[in-house]
């Protein structure tokens, strides 16, 4: 129930100020204003983060008040390119939408401030910081305790570590002075009990099971809430969660961004965009066929093999662009004043304007507008061996445009390192997948193709 309404706040207050704007200038709500409304309401459900009251005034004021307002400017632009497009501009009270479009963001930072003072004020009347401490140290206990202090309104005063190793071995990379070794695992249970603990922390690594056993053992006699850190998580996970199998608890150490609701999120979105695209490109991809057919002897379009979702064979379509068709065991990448490059495929590929047919491919499912680039299966048996991690990227659908993309890696990459670093913004899309990131990288990419001069 407070996930729900924590997430509902930002969306009523947007509806909210539309219609007071409404009623302000124009007397009532007319029923015109209702598909406005609800778009408004649907885009920042889907686009706005939850309210944040638990990071520190810096990061608030430097973070979460820059994301209300870049939000904001992503989910207008959204809704007068919709107007536009759709010729109703005319209808709406130009007084109306220019109160409402300044309006809403001081609304929503003002809420923010007046939602964390609130918690804030609650938590010290009502006693409601809990008193917490950790067991063991190690990287992740040390980060956690960093997360404790640097954010207040957690509502978490974490009070040490237990560990039975020496106080100078444990802390002697640590960054943080003032971390506390309150006792060894002997003495946990009386401690909590003694101070009234609130909340316990076990992090230690999974092979000390033994130990843990008896932790818990001893802590049967306390009230104190008991969490894992699973060591696992001192590695590099891509969206890591915890669930249940009829009962049975599971840790997911990898998996796609795209399981239930943000997977049907993601393909709407994909059949939605790719055919209004392809409505709007039909003509301008008939005449490149055109000069495609007549410019060198060929078929027009390009059909290559390509590793899709879950490393699956799939085929994806280019307007040609080369005198060859490679597609076997060992494909060259083009390169700078490549002479396999026709006069027509260079100006294509500069422009990216050879991708154009893959929105068919997404039409047909077998790729998504964004995500990571498709790679020549030879390239991927080749890379696969040598960079860590490199198929976890397929586990999405291949994109027409990606982060690393839009962030400097497009083109050749004629080096280990280039892919290296291609291969690590695409990981960090899979961590990071969100409806805002997607758009951002749309809107990026149309920058990119004009000024990046890694294509050719």
């Amino acid at each position: 129930m407070y996930i729900a309404v924590k997430s509902l706040v930002n969306p009523v207050l947007v509806s909210l100020t539309l219609v007071t704007d409404v009623c302000l200038f124009l007397g009532r709500f007319e029923e015109g204003y209702f598909v406005l409304l609800a778009l408004s309401f649907l885009l920042v459900s889907q686009i706005f983060d939850d309210i944040d009251i638990q990071s520190n005034n810096n990061v608030f004021w430097r973070k979460t008040v820059i994301n209300i307002l870049t939000h904001w400017f992503l989910i207008v632009s959204i809704l007068l390119l919709t107007a536009f497009a759709s010729k109703v501009t005319d209808y709406f009270s130009r007084q109306v939408i220019i109160t409402w479009i300044l309006s809403v963001p001081v609304i929503l930072v003002l809420a923010q401030l007046l939602i964390r003072y609130g918690v804030k004020r609650r938590s010290i009347n009502e006693g409601m910081t809990a008193k917490a401490v950790i067991i063991g140290v190690n990287d992740l206990s040390l980060k956690l305790m960093q997360t404790f202090k640097q954010n207040p309104m957690l509502l978490i005063n974490c009070l040490g570590f237990f560990d039975d190793r020496q106080r100078q071995r444990l802390f002697e990379n640590s960054q943080q002075d003032d971390n506390i070794l309150l006792g060894n695992l002997a003495s946990v249970a009386e401690f909590i009990n003694t101070h009234k603990i609130q909340q316990v922390y076990i992090a230690l690594p999974m092979s000390a099971e033994p130990r843990t056993l008896k932790l818990l053992d001893d802590m049967r006699d306390t009230t104190a809430s008991i969490y894992f850190l699973p060591d696992i998580f001192l590695v590099d996970l891509i969206q890591a969660n915890i669930s249940t199998l009829q009962g049975i608890p599971i840790v997911a150490v990898c998996e796609s961004p795209f399981v239930g609701i943000n997977g049907s999120i993601k393909r709407f979105s994909d059949i939605v965009l790719s055919l209004f695209i392809l409505l709007l490109i039909a003509p301008l991809m008939a005449f490149i066929a055109m000069g495609v057919a007549l410019g060198s002897p060929g078929p027009v379009l390009f059909k290559q093999r390509r590793y899709g979702l879950d490393g699956k064979e799939i085929t994806v379509y280019k307007f040609r662009s080369m005198t060859v068709i490679e597609d076997g065991a060992h494909v060259v990448q083009a390169t700078k004043k490549d002479p396999r490059i026709t006069r027509i495929g260079g100006f294509l590929r500069k422009t990216s304007l050879d991708e154009l047919p893959q929105f068919i491919n997404v039409l047909q499912g077998r790729m998504s507008i964004v995500g990571p680039r498709p790679h020549a299966v030879s390239h991927n048996e080749l890379y696969r061996s040598l960079i860590k991690g490199y198929m976890i990227r397929h586990k999405v659908k291949p994109g027409i445009t990606g982060w690393a993309q839009v962030n400097g890696f497009r083109g050749e990459t004629d080096t280990i390192e280039k892919m290296q670093s291609r291969i690590d913004f695409d990981l960090d899309y899979l961590r990071n997948w969100s409806i805002f990131l997607d758009l951002w990288i749309i809107l990026r990419t149309v920058s990119v193709v004009i000024s990046d001069k890694n294509a050719y």
